[in-house]
């Protein structure tokens, strides 16, 4: 390898590392976060933190490397320009196409394990993530918590405390619940409580025997109720949020399916999802090309218009694939065209800002006298 091939290699391997461990810094930062108020909230187990965390950022993991190819490039390239070294490069009988080859050979490799993510290590951590949480779902609102301690449910208009079961057939022991509705504030006491399932996946919290207390909110007015069963609804199937949590586990689903499968079942969720697990080694490749072009600049001129350009190009470029992969769901565009169309477009892009970037003007007449 030439003495200009291998100091443009290091150069974008050393940019690529900067970009990445910060790029991942910055993920694990938010995501924990979010993660934390999810165990706060009693969303996920606490103890389950850590897990998520990992298993998210193995998803995350190819359009981190991409964005950092894209960075490394774009970067390497207009530091090459700003501090005159392209012009050496340039005296010594080189162009810009011959930066090409090194920055294949960084990109190639990086494609190669964007691709191996995104067909196996994805949808397995995908899959790790939807047991997890399943895992926790599967419990009841009340079993998430130890008896002798508070719980909130339907955004704190019911909550409860149980004490520990002095029956063995009792689920739980002694129970205090205050229910908030528009009209009325009840207080309900009762000697046991239970979880009861209905057919339409709707989950009670049973009551029994026991006493209810009504007080009307800016009113003396009170009644009482004693009662032998009484049943408080916890979870709805048909609540919105409820319904939005089927969405995103439907979603999850799809996400953890094994590359084999989808290729097997070949319906139009199945070909949306490989149609994105192949295009982002693809698109790797394209915005390591497209960088080259754009990092070319005109050191006398400010970089923030260059860099900002170069941003909205590689945005626009995942929008376009994540709305190719819409339009594939909804059967608007066919997998064999939805899978190129994006691509093709913006390798012509960058085909042509590379000739056009290395392209002999002609010399400017002179001025007549």
């Amino acid at each position: 390898m030439s003495l200009f091939k291998r100091a443009v290699v290091s150069e974008i391997v050393s940019h690529g590392g900067i970009v990445f461990s910060t790029l991942l810094v910055v993920w694990l930062s938010v995501l924990i976060v979010r993660l934390l108020g999810e165990a706060a909230n009693g969303d996920i187990g606490a103890n389950v933190v850590l897990g998520l965390a990992a298993f998210s950022s193995i998803t995350a993991l190819p359009v981190i490397l991409s964005v950092s190819l894209f960075v490394a490039v774009l970067t390497t390239v207009t530091r090459s320009y700003r501090e005159s070294e392209m012009a050496v490069w340039f005296a010594s009988g080189l162009s810009l196409r011959q930066w090409l080859q090194p920055i294949m050979w960084f990109a190639v490799p990086v494609a190669l394990v964007v691709a191996a993510l995104t067909l196996s290590a994805s949808p397995w951590a995908y899959g790790q993530i939807a047991e997890y949480r399943q895992r926790f779902e599967q419990r009841s609102d009340l079993s998430r918590v130890a008896s002798g301690q508070f719980i909130e449910t339907d955004e704190g208009r019911r909550v409860f405390f149980a004490e520990p079961p002095e029956r063995p057939d009792d689920e739980l022991g002694r129970i205090v619940a205050r229910v908030a509705d528009p009209e009325w504030l009840s207080v309900v006491v009762a000697d046991s409580a239970a979880i009861r399932a209905e057919d339409n996946g709707d989950r009670f919290l049973v009551l029994g025997p026991g006493h209810r207390y009504d007080f009307k909110e800016g009113s003396s007015e009170m009644r009482l109720l004693d009662f032998e069963r009484y049943g408080v609804r916890i979870e709805s199937r048909s609540d919105p949020a409820t319904l939005e949590a089927a969405r995103q586990k439907a979603l999850q689903q799809i996400k953890a399916r094994p590359t084999a499968d989808l290729i097997r079942q070949a319906d139009s969720e199945s070909l949306s999802q490989l149609m994105w697990r192949l295009s982002l080694p693809l698109a790797a490749l394209n915005l390591a090309l497209i960088a080259l072009p754009l990092g070319a600049v005109n050191p006398r001129l400010g970089r923030s218009g260059d860099l900002l350009l170069a941003g909205l190009l590689a945005l626009l470029y995942m929008n376009l694939i994540n709305l190719s992969r819409s339009w594939i769901d909804d059967g608007v565009l066919p997998f064999s065209i939805g899978l190129w169309l994006v691509h093709g477009v913006f390798l012509a892009l960058g085909m042509g800002l590379l000739w056009w970037r290395t392209r002999l003007r002609r010399p400017r007449a002179p001025a007549p006298a």
